[in-house]
Protein backbone atom coordinates (compact mmCIF):
# COMPACT_ATOMS: atom_id res chain seq x y z
CA UNK A 1 0.00 0.00 0.00
CA UNK A 2 1.36 3.60 -0.96
CA UNK A 3 2.17 5.46 2.30
CA UNK A 4 -0.38 7.78 1.61
CA UNK A 5 -3.12 5.00 1.29
CA UNK A 6 -2.31 3.86 4.72
CA UNK A 7 -2.18 7.17 5.78
CA UNK A 8 -5.73 7.51 4.73
CA UNK A 9 -7.01 3.84 5.82
CA UNK A 10 -5.22 4.86 9.76
CA UNK A 11 -7.13 7.88 10.10
CA UNK A 12 -10.81 6.13 8.65
CA UNK A 13 -10.40 4.34 11.75
CA UNK A 14 -9.70 7.58 13.85
CA UNK A 15 -12.06 9.73 12.36
CA UNK A 16 -15.21 10.46 14.20
CA UNK A 17 -18.21 8.72 13.43
CA UNK A 18 -21.94 8.77 14.09
CA UNK A 19 -23.14 5.56 15.69
CA UNK A 20 -26.03 4.31 17.32
CA UNK A 21 -25.79 2.39 20.61
CA UNK A 22 -28.54 -0.32 22.30
CA UNK A 23 -28.67 -1.38 25.95
CA UNK A 24 -29.70 -4.59 27.11
CA UNK A 25 -31.08 -5.61 30.85
CA UNK A 26 -28.53 -4.39 33.42
CA UNK A 27 -26.43 -2.07 31.18
CA UNK A 28 -29.47 -0.46 30.11
CA UNK A 29 -30.14 0.04 33.72
CA UNK A 30 -26.66 1.46 34.36
CA UNK A 31 -27.14 3.88 31.53
CA UNK A 32 -30.41 4.84 32.09
CA UNK A 33 -31.48 4.58 28.32
CA UNK A 34 -32.20 2.22 26.36
CA UNK A 35 -30.42 3.43 22.79
CA UNK A 36 -28.07 6.64 21.88
CA UNK A 37 -26.63 8.45 18.85
CA UNK A 38 -23.37 9.13 19.70
CA UNK A 39 -20.35 10.81 17.56
CA UNK A 40 -16.83 8.81 18.81
CA UNK A 41 -13.59 8.78 17.35
CA UNK A 42 -13.61 4.91 18.94
CA UNK A 43 -11.74 2.61 16.23
CA UNK A 44 -13.81 -0.55 17.75
CA UNK A 45 -16.30 -2.01 19.94
CA UNK A 46 -13.75 -2.44 22.75
CA UNK A 47 -12.38 1.05 23.04
CA UNK A 48 -16.24 1.99 22.65
CA UNK A 49 -17.28 -0.09 25.60
CA UNK A 50 -13.56 1.87 27.59
CA UNK A 51 -15.12 5.01 26.78
CA UNK A 52 -19.03 4.58 27.38
CA UNK A 53 -17.49 2.92 30.86
CA UNK A 54 -16.08 6.07 31.65
CA UNK A 55 -19.88 8.00 31.39
CA UNK A 56 -21.65 5.63 32.65
CA UNK A 57 -21.40 2.98 36.06
CA UNK A 58 -20.85 -0.51 34.25
CA UNK A 59 -20.00 -3.49 36.10
CA UNK A 60 -19.39 -5.58 33.46
CA UNK A 61 -16.41 -5.76 32.01
CA UNK A 62 -15.63 -6.28 27.70
CA UNK A 63 -15.42 -10.57 28.94
CA UNK A 64 -18.29 -11.06 30.27
CA UNK A 65 -20.43 -9.31 27.49
CA UNK A 66 -21.47 -10.01 23.22
CA UNK A 67 -21.06 -7.34 20.90
CA UNK A 68 -22.83 -7.34 17.97
CA UNK A 69 -22.60 -4.74 15.01
CA UNK A 70 -25.68 -4.16 12.91
CA UNK A 71 -27.04 -6.88 14.34
CA UNK A 72 -24.48 -9.82 13.84
CA UNK A 73 -22.38 -11.14 16.60
CA UNK A 74 -18.81 -9.65 15.96
CA UNK A 75 -15.11 -9.69 17.63
CA UNK A 76 -14.26 -6.32 19.95
CA UNK A 77 -11.28 -5.82 17.41
CA UNK A 78 -13.84 -5.53 14.63
CA UNK A 79 -13.23 -1.94 13.02
CA UNK A 80 -16.45 0.30 13.36
CA UNK A 81 -17.43 2.60 10.62
CA UNK A 82 -20.00 5.52 10.29
CA UNK A 83 -23.63 4.86 10.54
CA UNK A 84 -23.05 1.11 12.62
CA UNK A 85 -25.62 0.13 14.69
CA UNK A 86 -24.03 -1.52 18.07
CA UNK A 87 -25.57 -3.89 20.94
CA UNK A 88 -23.76 -4.85 23.70
CA UNK A 89 -25.33 -7.67 25.12
CA UNK A 90 -25.03 -8.88 28.89
CA UNK A 91 -25.02 -12.45 29.99
CA UNK A 92 -28.94 -13.77 30.67
CA UNK A 93 -29.56 -16.41 33.16
CA UNK A 94 -32.62 -18.60 32.73
CA UNK A 95 -34.21 -21.46 33.74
Amino acid sequence: MPPSAACCAAESTISPKALTVQYYALLREQAGRREEALTTSAPTPRELYAELAARYPFTLTPEVLRVAINGEFSEWSTPLAAGDAVVFIPPVAGG
